[in-house]
């Protein structure tokens, strides 16, 4: 089975297959490339069956990432929480898949990985399970009224009451000024998990090429912005993507009515289904907030090759070290190091 070549940033039968394709995701857009592209210079590659002059059938797309620090990979897709191989079957996937595992050396690249949203067989051309999260999902299909109902009583719903309660105004859009808040929160979030912030330019470049897909909510406290979240909306499905807020105003309720209102908006305007985003297994917290909302939970399995060499060990005392640095920063120099870490991280 031959298999061809293409850059979706370029090849004009890209945006057409993937508005067509049942299981493409907002990941899969030419927006989210190219944002990539355009942030961290990441180089998308497409694999496919289909011939040059022909309609697109299938197709796995990567990205090229080129790091001195933390080597040089291809990897479907950096930053997306999963990238479905937009294949029929798994034979089909093994044949695209044969590029670049003869590619592999050649290239010098550290590893392949692929973070599919379904099960794939196991065996998948020398592929092996690595890294596993949570996904969390919420049918929009009941009413308001019963979506509500399903929601904690005491960990959610009280908290909307609250967020009401104490006149908490919620705002939405894509404009320079909620950007300015969202990422001051962002900064301030990142900074209590111990970890850098991505670059602005990053998200100023998601809200160019993604226009109409992206909203920032934030939540404003006496005119004090206290809590943020960042959605991207593709077809039928709306994904919650960030979040952020600032730890003082937390009894406020901010985070919930910012759920809530995303809810409401996206089944307003017809959508099916909202994507809680993908959350770490041990991540204990956020998977009980997550949980709280009425959601279907399920795995999502990353799958490499070849397997990864590193200890867990050796890496949970790699982010402890880094992640008491980065707690001590200037928000400045935190920044700073966000901007020059990041490219290297997809």
């Amino acid at each position: 089975m031959a298999i061809y070549q293409l850059n979706p940033l370029s090849d004009a039968r890209w945006g057409e297959f993937i508005g067509l394709h049942p299981h493409a995701s907002i990941f899969h857009t030419t927006g989210w490339l190219g944002a990539l592209h355009s942030t961290y210079g990441y180089q998308p590659l497409a694999l496919t069956t289909s011939a040059p002059r022909e309609a697109l059938k299938n197709a796995v797309v990567f990205c090229r990432v080129e790091s001195h620090l933390t080597g040089s990979r291809l990897v479907s897709l950096p930053f997306a929480d999963h990238c479905e191989p937009l294949v029929e079957n798994s034979a089909e996937l093994e044949s695209m898949l044969s590029f670049p595992l003869t590619e592999f050396g050649k290239a010098g690249w550290k590893y392949i990985e692929l973070r599919p949203l379904h099960v794939v067989p196991d065996g998948l051309a020398g592929f092996h399970n690595d890294r596993k999260f949570s996904l969390h999902t919420l049918d929009l299909q009941p009413s308001l009224d019963n979506l509500y109902n399903s929601f904690h009583k005491d960990s959610v719903r009280r908290k909307i009451t609250r967020a009401g309660k104490e006149g908490l105004v919620i705002e939405e859009g894509d404009s320079q000024s909620l950007l300015d808040h969202f990422y001051r929160l962002l900064v301030l979030a990142r900074r209590r998990h111990k970890l850098p912030p991505q670059p602005k330019q990053w998200f100023r470049n998601l809200i160019r090429t993604l226009p109409g897909a992206l909203r920032i909510h934030v939540a404003y406290y006496k005119r004090q912005p206290i809590a943020a979240i960042l959605t991207l909306r593709f077809k039928h499905v709306q994904i919650y993507k960030y979040g952020c807020s600032d730890a003082k105003y937390h009894s406020l309720g901010g985070m919930h009515a910012l759920f809530w209102r995303a809810i409401q908006d996206a089944k307003r305007d017809g959508l099916q289904l909202f994507d809680f985003g993908r959350s770490d297994s041990g991540n204990t917290g956020l998977l009980a907030f997550k949980n709280r909302w009425g959601t279907s939970q399920s795995t999502i399995t990353y799958l490499r090759y070849p397997p990864s060499d590193e200890s867990e060990t050796h890496q949970s005392l790699a982010r402890r070290v880094a992640g008491e640095l980065f707690a001590r920063m200037p928000d400045r120099v935190l920044t700073t190091v966000g901007n020059l870490l990041y490219r290297h991280m997809g």
